[in-house]
């Protein structure tokens, strides 16, 4: 079930300010990290804008929402986690780009059609994606469809300003941002410091459960390879209007190539309550297998924390490893199945 769009109107103006940053062209001289903000007049929720395309290759504007966009933009820009390719996705953003025509969805050519617009050329036809963790890139809602036009604007104003002086970033104090405020006297410069992210971490696993499968179960010799991804498939519930992106969770024994287990998750109510899941599935392949294993191989450092309380708990080796054959075979092997 597809839920109402931005009207026609709120369409044409998105379209004609996306024209406008187009031909302003601010990539030219502002950097990826070079963050302002935009106080939603709506909600007050604060988004940070990323003008993206110093190298050309990706036009666009990304408006990252609340401190979580915020701080997952620095954990993408730094590099903090490069062995997780599935962070843009999980970051939540609004974003404009500028694309080939035969990159577009059918219905953003067709919003274009009614709109009466016209675009020619390499990376010229705009196009407005909605980022939230554990779903598809999706159109844009009406609420977000306005902010991100309000964002368009004042990255305008806010660029056109550092073209010529890029002192007006530079805080007074460390930490914060420019952050431009709609007030009664219009829009007004104000420094505004965001609060950190909320943290969340997964109930531990119940440490009376793991002490007894490490008393009952048979110590193996096994090497478990173990992975949490995103599979390259959309999954759309006849009530839902965004596509759903599994998480594949797939346990492996090195040696043999032996596949332990494959458990679809799905980021609801959010992603973090999905990191709960991965630890219980996790016990329950084990407990299925009958056996606790002599070492556990992972990929990257997110698995390693959500297995670190079970391989503790367990008497388990758990080492992050770049190389992992039996666990890459096992993937390939079940993508071209599906």
């Amino acid at each position: 079930m597809d839920l109402p769009g931005p009207t026609l109107d709120e369409l044409r103006r998105l379209y004609e300010a996306a024209a406008h940053l187009k031909q302003e062209g601010p990539w030219e001289w502002m950097l990826e990290d070079e963050i302002f903000g935009v106080r939603n007049p709506e909600t007050g929720e604060v988004g940070y804008v990323s003008i993206m395309g110093t190298l050309g290759e990706h036009l666009a504007l990304a408006l990252y929402l609340g401190s979580e966009g915020l701080y997952g933009f620095w954990r993408l820009s730094q590099g903090q986690e490069p062995d997780i390719p599935e962070l843009i996705l999980e970051t939540r953003h609004l974003q404009v780009s500028f694309e080939d025509r035969n990159t577009l969805h059918a219905k953003d050519r067709e919003t274009i059609k009614a709109l009466g617009l016209k675009f020619r050329g390499q990376q010229a036809w705009p196009m407005f994606r909605s980022y939230v963790a554990g779903h598809a890139p999706w159109f844009v809602t009406p609420e977000e469809a306005r902010f991100l036009l309000v964002a368009i604007e004042q990255a305008l104003e806010v660029t056109r300003r550092l073209h010529d002086d890029p002192e007006p970033l530079e805080p007074p104090d460390r930490d914060q941002y420019l952050v431009r405020v709609h007030t009664e006297q219009g829009w007004v410069d104000e420094w505004f410091t965001p609060p950190p992210p909320p943290q969340y971490m997964p109930p531990a696993p119940d440490p009376e459960r793991l002490a007894d499968m490490r008393r009952s179960l048979p110590h193996q010799q096994w090497i478990l390879q173990a992975s949490l991804s995103l599979m390259g498939i959309y999954v759309r519930e006849k009530d839902q209007a965004r596509p759903y992106l599994p998480y594949l969770l797939l346990v492996v024994e090195a040696a043999s190539g032996m596949i332990f287990g494959t458990e679809l998750l799905f980021a609801e109510p959010s992603l973090e309550s999905m990191w709960g899941k991965v630890q219980a599935e996790f016990v329950n392949i084990l407990t299925r297998m009958q056996g606790v294993p002599y070492r556990i191989e992972v990929p990257d450092k997110r698995l390693h924390s959500l297995l670190a309380p079970i391989a503790a708990g367990l008497g388990t080796q758990l080492h992050i490893s770049r190389r992992l054959p039996a666990l890459d075979a096992a993937r390939h092997a079940l993508e071209m199945r599906m």
